[in-house]
């Protein structure tokens, strides 16, 4: 048996205030997993949570899943869908019943009913039974199964699969949404996950007796503690943190008969708009660019011998632009101490307060503080620094600073981007 394992698509998702949606990246992805599973053919396709990047979803997005589910009910592949914790599981099984005729199958609230909404299939080794386990907090098993004293995620997912009526002497599939870890120890994760590090974790032992797991939630792919037990990762990197990953794609999945290890392989699918991060000195991240042109790319700019300046802003935004790409971050790395201030003292992190608000809102605004604006930032750092020694802050001073931050504000609240 085949069958193809995705997750956190997150339909819907804006990075840096580009709508995937409205650019194309998340029709586009979808066109192509089409195109793959109709050249495939695959027993089924199993989608691990995070179909929606919000509980609430835009009806755009409705539309794109409503294309998605259409056309793999038109190509007769059965679809097994489990809600992830950025979805509303009520909203996602609005029609579940009716959908199931349809050979598209959701996972039900366990408010509902405990017992899991599950699927069998046949091949030439028998049934394949894939049970949908949404994303689970401890209260809610604790409710569904009327016992208080479930306390941890690894306990609740562990007390919810033992109350269903699973023959571990077939094969089984379970389909999750969760942060499953091995041995306590966690991965890393790319910045576009926000869950905190150590919360809601879930041992891989708890899906021992699985011929397959497949996982949603993080946004890598990688096995946890045994090949069986599995992320699919995000289709598309939503976040420039993402890049250190591996290539992003489908995992196809050949199940063989019992007690044999099931064949996988990533199917990568290529991006409309690939990210990219360029990271240097100006002049030679300039000489780059220009000597290397790649088009209709999402852009990351790091600087690290000077300051975002406007020659520099400029100079990223209309390349990117004429290119058909979009330049998405430009910031500075660059440590810069005004003259007559010391260059050491407190600050965010390991930079000047003041050089992380320039950079900040060069971001912003697409255009760095000009010489008075850096004199002004470099005096209420200062100010920061020495706040120890209580010195009296100039009302001139201040006011100008307000004067400063409401113009900047201003010219961003009015900024057609």
């Amino acid at each position: 048996m085949k069958f193809l394992h995705i997750a956190d698509l997150h339909l819907g998702k804006s990075i840096h205030g580009v709508s995937l949606l409205d650019n194309g990246d998340q029709p586009h992805w979808v066109e192509q997993f089409l195109s793959l599973v109709d050249r495939l053919r695959p027993d089924a396709v199993l989608m691990a949570g995070d179909i929606y990047d919000r509980g609430a979803p835009s009806g755009e997005a409705v539309q794109l899943l409503s294309r998605l589910l259409t056309a793999l009910a038109g190509l007769n592949t059965p679809v097994l869908m489990t809600a992830g914790n950025h979805d509303s599981v009520q909203r996602l099984s609005f029609a579940a019943p009716l959908l199931a005729r349809q050979g598209v199958y959701i996972s039900r609230p366990l408010t509902e009913s405990l017992e899991l909404t599950r699927l069998t299939l046949q091949d030439k080794n028998g049934p394949v039974t894939f049970y949908l386990l949404p994303y689970l907090f401890p209260a809610l098993a604790a409710q569904a199964l009327e016992d208080d004293s479930i306390r941890d995620y690894d306990t609740a997912v562990r007390r919810v699969l033992a109350a269903q009526p699973i023959d571990f002497s077939q094969r089984n599939v379970i389909v999750a949404h969760q942060n499953v870890t091995a041995n306590g120890k966690e991965s890393q994760r790319g910045g576009s996950e926000s869950m905190v590090g150590g919360v809601g974790q879930v041992d891989y032992t708890a899906f021992d007796g699985f011929e397959y797991a497949a996982l949603g939630h993080i946004h890598a792919a990688y096995p946890v503690g045994r090949p069986q037990v599995r992320y699919a990762g995000s289709p598309l990197c939503y976040h420039f943190d993402e890049l250190r990953q591996p290539a992003k794609g489908p995992v196809l999945v050949t199940l063989g008969p019992k007690g044999e290890a099931p064949v996988l392989e990533t199917l990568a699918l290529a991006p409309l708009h690939p990210m990219r991060e360029i990271k240097g000195p100006y002049g030679e991240l300039r000489q780059a660019e220009l000597s290397q042109p790649r088009r209709e790319e999402y852009l990351r700019v790091v600087l690290t011998d000077q300051r975002v300046t406007p020659e520099a802003a400029a100079f990223f935004r209309d390349l990117a632009q004429a290119r058909g790409s979009v330049l998405m971050e430009l910031t500075s790395e660059y440590r810069y101490a005004p003259s007559g201030l010391s260059p050491t003292g407190p600050s965010t992190g390991e930079e000047r307060v003041e050089s992380l608000f320039s950079a900040f809102m060069s971001q912003r605004t697409g255009v760095a503080p000009q010489a008075q604006d850096e004199a002004l930032l470099a005096y209420l750092g200062e100010l920061t620094r020495q706040a120890d020694a209580h010195q009296k802050p100039d009302p001139a001073q201040i006011q100008r600073a307000l004067d400063f931050l409401l113009k900047q504000e201003d010219s961003h609240a009015t900024d057609p981007a």
